[in-house]
């Protein structure tokens, strides 16, 4: 790659994103806050008969009975906040990466450009596209233009070498596209294990209840309520991480789709107007 082309590469390389250090903070931050909304909000005394939280919440206060999911509760809260806060940071990142406008209008756009061999033109498209699509296409022009009249070079390594730039540039681009799915794939799976450990805990109480003659009935209810609410909070979690990830799947798959049909246009506009 010459280093013209590489500078640009580089330079238009599509920012944005959590970084490692800044998703792991945001998790921290989220449990943080899961402990705080249940310690203060959840089991505000307010919420239960005699201002009482180790007795029984209100009737028909919701916030008291979730108190009562114990101490999973906060777990799953904050596995909650974690779903939501990568869904926003995963929605203004591919946005960002998307670019202006529809990818299809703009690869058509490039396709028409070439083919009249207007390669400065689609330069120009790129540069008014901004994201990824536009980033990849830009490399590959740019070495079309910086090969097209070498005549170092044979036809085939032209080709070759067009092709491996768009390649490299599919490679800069693609990690930035599915950056932070995995803590969403995650959190698809382990907010049900969470909430199966708190609704094994309740149905421990429940029985503990039951289990000394005579039941305990306010032991009983509790223990029941415990396990419904962690089940309940887990496969919430589990449910929303599950339809963002493979919504935001779907779109880096569209994306990718894109840039390959870009990046087969410029290669086959190349081999044709090459010598």
């Amino acid at each position: 790659m010459s280093k013209e082309v590489k500078t640009a590469t580089a330079s238009n390389k599509t920012a944005g994103g959590f970084s490692a250090l800044l998703s792991a903070i945001s998790i921290v931050i989220a449990l943080i806050i899961g402990i705080i909304i249940y310690k203060f909000i959840l089991g505000n005394p307010a919420n239960f008969i005699d201002n009482n939280p180790e007795g029984e919440p209100l009737k028909g206060n919701f916030l008291g009975v979730v108190y009562k999911g114990g101490v999973i509760v906060p777990v799953l809260i904050a596995v909650n906040l974690i779903v939501i806060i990568f869904m926003f940071e995963r929605f203004l990142t591919l946005a960002k990466i998307k670019g202006q406008g529809k990818l299809d209008a703009f690869i058509e756009k490039v396709k028409h450009l070439l083919a009249n061999g207007n390669v400065d033109a689609a330069l120009t498209e790129c540069n008014k596209q901004k994201g990824s699509l536009a980033n990849v296409v830009r490399a590959g022009l740019l070495k079309y233009k910086l090969l097209q009249d070498d005549t170092s070079l044979d036809k085939e390594k032209k080709i070759e070498a067009v092709k491996q730039e768009l390649e490299e540039a599919i490679t800069l681009e693609g990690p930035m596209m599915s950056k932070n799915l995995v803590i969403l794939s995650t959190i698809a799976s382990v907010s049900v294990l969470i909430g199966l450990v708190g609704t094994v805990l309740g149905m421990i109480r429940a029985f503990a209840a039951m289990s000394h003659g005579t039941p305990d009935t306010a032991q009983l209810a509790t223990g029941i309520s415990e396990a419904l609410i962690n089940t309940a909070l887990g496969i919430f979690g589990s449910l929303i991480a599950i339809i963002f990830y493979n919504l935001f799947s779907t779109k880096v798959d569209q994306m990718t789709h894109a840039m390959d049909e870009a990046s087969f246009t410029i290669v086959q506009d190349f081999s044709k107007s090459v010598r």
